[in-house]
C-alpha cells in the first residue's frame, strides 16, 4: 500500500509541476532599436552641392572637398560621398556607378533599383538597395548629366547580418531619400 500510495503522490506531483511550469528554451532575439525622428539641416560646405541630412548624424567634408560623408555613430553607420565633375566621361561614370553595387552580388539576395528625376533642381539618378548580408546595403548615384556627378554608398561598421540592421537599414532610407530629394547642385 505504501509503495501504491508513494506512486501516485509521485505521478501527480509530476504531472502538476509538468503543467504548471514553462521550460521551454526561448529563441535568440536581437535588440529593440528605436531612432528619433528625423530632423534635417543644410549641409553646404561642398563647393559642388548643397543637400539636407538628417540631425541624428555628423557630416563633414575631407580636405580635397570632392569626399564627404554623414556619420551615424549611435547605428555604427557611415554614408560616403564621392563627387565627381562631367567631363566627357558621362558614360564612363554612370558604368562604374552600376557596377558598384553588383560587386556585392555574392552576398546579396536581390538588388531592386529606384530611379529619381528631379527635373526642377536637374538631379537624376538611381537608388540601389542590396537585400541580404552584404557590407554595403545601399549605392546610389545623382548626376545632372551635363557637370555634376555625386556617388554614395552605405557601410555599417558590424558583422553583415541584414536581419539584425534592418531597422537601421530602414532608417538610413528615409535618410538617403531626403538627401536625393534635396540635392542641389552649386
Amino acid at each position: 500500500k505504501a509503495v501504491m500510495i508513494n506512486r501516485i503522490v509521485l505521478v501527480s506531483l509530476t504531472l502538476f509541476l509538468s503543467c504548471t511550469s514553462d521550460l521551454q528554451p526561448k529563441p535568440w532575439g536581437y535588440l529593440r532599436l528605436d531612432y528619433p525622428d528625423p530632423n534635417y539641416q543644410n549641409f553646404k560646405e561642398s563647393p559642388n552641392f548643397s543637400f539636407e541630412f538628417n540631425a541624428f548624424a555628423q557630416a563633414s567634408i575631407a580636405e580635397n572637398k570632392s569626399n564627404s560623408k554623414v556619420v551615424y555613430p549611435e547605428m555604427k553607420a557611415t554614408l560616403y560621398l564621392n563627387y565627381n565633375a562631367v567631363k566627357k566621361n558621362l558614360d564612363s561614370l554612370l558604368n562604374d556607378a552600376y557596377k558598384l553595387p553588383y560587386k556585392h552580388i555574392a552576398k546579396a539576395e536581390a538588388i531592386p533599383e529606384k530611379v529619381f528625376v528631379n527635373p526642377i533642381n536637374r538631379v537624376y539618378g538611381t537608388l540601389f538597395t542590396v537585400v541580404g548580408n552584404a557590407a554595403s546595403q545601399y549605392q546610389f548615384f545623382l548626376t545632372d548629366s551635363t557637370a555634376h556627378f555625386l556617388v554614395g554608398s552605405v557601410y555599417f561598421y558590424a558583422k553583415p547580418n541584414y536581419d539584425s540592421i534592418l531597422p537601421a537599414v530602414k532608417y538610413l532610407e528615409k535618410d538617403i531619400i531626403h538627401l536625393m530629394e534635396s540635392l542641389q547642385w552649386k
